[in-house]
């Protein structure tokens, strides 16, 4: 009995309790008008911040450009190629790709087409004789080939030889003289003989001549005379004296030496002596050889006077002889010039004399500018090699017009245009970086801005009006190859702060009535408090901010950039 009301108990209260709390979860969830109208009303505003950062700013131009191989120059041919005036048709087109100094950018009419580094173009045919500054880069690019030849501008038979050596080298043949060429040789050489040999019949026609011949024979011994008067002079300039002067001379000689000896033999009796000598007749015996030998060395010296004088006669009348022979022989030469200048052959042999010169005169010229040569279309000079050859202009089988390829330089480029007040932000020289669109970034450097920095000859790549063209440079090439011809971003720096400096966003600066920059420090929830403070650089919605007072604004402060 009493388990039965214990559980009728525990349902009740049960029951009670789930009543209870249903009737609270309803209730929580029944809400008055007024209740209603209170939640929709909207929240009280609140400050919105950003932090205080300390780093490092830098302010930038972008620029959108498109990464391409740099310096590209057109290259045309300077006149034909090898010594034809035929057709000239492409045999062998260029290939783009990298161009190596030496070597081949193309063929016209089986002729080569030589790339070499050099300033000077090409501008004419090198021919032996030709001079200038052309010809002094081909003989230094020879010399990078390892043919020896000195870089003198002329083009000479070294040259030649060397530029004989480098076609053979590369597979070709030098540029010899044409069928034409040797022919006119063969004629100039013909004309110089035949005006030779008929000066030379002529001579022998004047020479044979009865009022001729008598003069030649004296002419001739006149000129014998002369050879043997200046034989004659010449042995007496360079003997001093005669067979018989010498062995007087030697026995002049010989009673010097003798006096020597005597004079000797007294000094040293004299030097010898003893007191029971008799010494004053040996100091006299000393004086006398003395005196005997100054008499002979003053015998020595007349003789030579008198042979000086006797040899100084005798030149003196032996140059008269050899001015008498000089004499003679320009009377002689004189008398047989007017005779034949007085004979009806004289007029023919002085026509003879100048058709002989004219023709070797032409010879001469002609043989200046005959031998191998280097035609003005068969080499191209590039400001630098290697280069790249970019596009091809010229194709096999086509005539040669006027550009045959275009080349650029093996370095890198981008090239863009900013706005007119961006680009007075800019100067050559400053550093930037280039941003693929994969993310990559590479450093480059600004090269140039305005005119110089216009690559695009097209008459369409004028720039827009109020732009300023600029060119850029990579530092590295490495990485880029397979980025040229896409988009790029480049971003120049026009400005940066040495080290990190305090940043706020740029909306957190606010400039007073007075002019000064504030900005409003949050000091509590809900509440800041202006600072006042110097503004710097900018770049990218951030701007360097300097408090006035220094303890007032540090670095994780939050400052008020709206006010909610």
């Amino acid at each position: 009995m009493t388990r039965r009301p214990r559980r009728v108990l525990g349902g009740v209260l049960a029951g009670v309790l789930v009543i209870a709390g249903t009737g609270w979860a309803v209730g929580s969830r029944l809400r008055s008008p007024a209740d209603e109208a209170a939640a929709r009303q909207a929240p009280a505003p609140s400050l919105v911040t950003a932090p205080v950062r300390r780093q490092k700013l830098t302010s930038t131009v972008a620029v959108s450009g498109t990464l391409e191989y740099g310096s590209p120059l057109p290259v045309t041919l300077a006149g034909a190629v090898g010594g034809t005036a035929e057709a000239q048709r492409v045999t062998r087109a260029p290939r783009p790709g990298r161009l190596a100094e030496g070597s081949v950018l193309m063929e016209v009419n089986g002729r080569p087409v030589f790339a070499l580094e050099g300033r000077v173009p090409m501008h004419r045919t090198i021919a032996p004789g030709t001079e200038g500054a052309d010809v002094r880069q081909l003989q230094r690019a020879l010399r990078r080939f390892g043919h020896g030849t000195a870089a003198t501008g002329v083009f000479d038979a070294a040259t030649a030889s060397a530029v004989r050596r480098w076609y053979a080298r590369k597979g070709y043949r030098a540029q010899e003289p044409d069928l034409t060429a040797r022919q006119t040789l063969d004629q100039l050489r013909q004309a110089v003989q035949t005006a030779e040999e008929t000066l030379l019949t002529d001579r022998k026609a004047l020479e044979a001549g009865r009022e001729v011949r008598p003069l030649k024979v004296a002419l001739d011994h006149a000129r014998q005379d002369l050879a043997e008067a200046e034989s004659a002079l010449a042995e007496a300039e360079q003997a001093e004296t005669t067979p018989a002067d010498e062995g007087r001379l030697d026995a002049l000689h010989q009673a010097v030496r003798a006096a020597e000896e005597e004079l000797l033999a007294a000094r040293q009796a004299l030097a010898a002596a003893k007191p029971e000598d008799d010494r004053r007749l040996l100091e006299l015996k000393a004086a006398n050889a003395e005196r005997d030998l100054e008499s002979a060395q003053r015998a020595v010296d007349l003789f030579l006077e008198e042979a000086a004088t006797t040899r100084d006669a005798r030149l003196a009348e032996l140059r008269k002889a050899v001015r008498t022979a000089e004499e003679a022989v320009l009377t002689a030469g004189q008398a047989l010039k007017r005779a034949k200048e007085t004979s009806p052959l004289r007029l023919k042999i002085a026509n003879g004399r100048r058709n002989v010169a004219s023709a070797r005169a032409t010879l001469a010229e002609y043989r200046r500018t005959y031998g191998v040569s280097v035609p003005p279309g068969e080499i191209v000079f590039l400001p630098k090699l290697p280069a790249r050859l970019h596009k091809a202009e010229a194709r096999a089988g086509e005539r040669v017009e006027d550009e045959v390829a275009t080349v650029t330089n093996t370095a890198f480029m981008v090239t863009g245009s900013v706005g007119e007040a961006e680009g007075r932000l800019l100067k050559p020289g400053m550093a930037a970086v280039v941003e693929l669109s994969d993310g990559r970034t590479y450093r480059a450097r600004l090269t140039a801005k305005g005119p110089g920095a216009r690559v695009d000859r097209a008459a369409d790549a004028e720039p827009g009006v109020g732009t300023v063209p600029v060119l850029i440079t990579p530092a590295a090439a490495k990485g880029l190859r397979a980025a040229v011809g896409a988009p790029v971003t480049v971003k120049i720096a026009v400005g940066s702060t040495r080290s990190a400096v305090l940043t706020v966003p740029v909306t957190a600066v606010v400039t007073s009535a007075d002019g000064r920059a504030r900005v409003r420090v949050e000091s509590a929830p809900d509440r800041a408090q202006d600072v006042e403070v110097r503004t710097g650089l900018t770049a990218h919605g951030t701007v360097q901010i300097t408090p006035v007072r220094t303890a007032a604004l540090k670095e994780g402060d939050r400052v008020v950039v709206s006010d909610g």
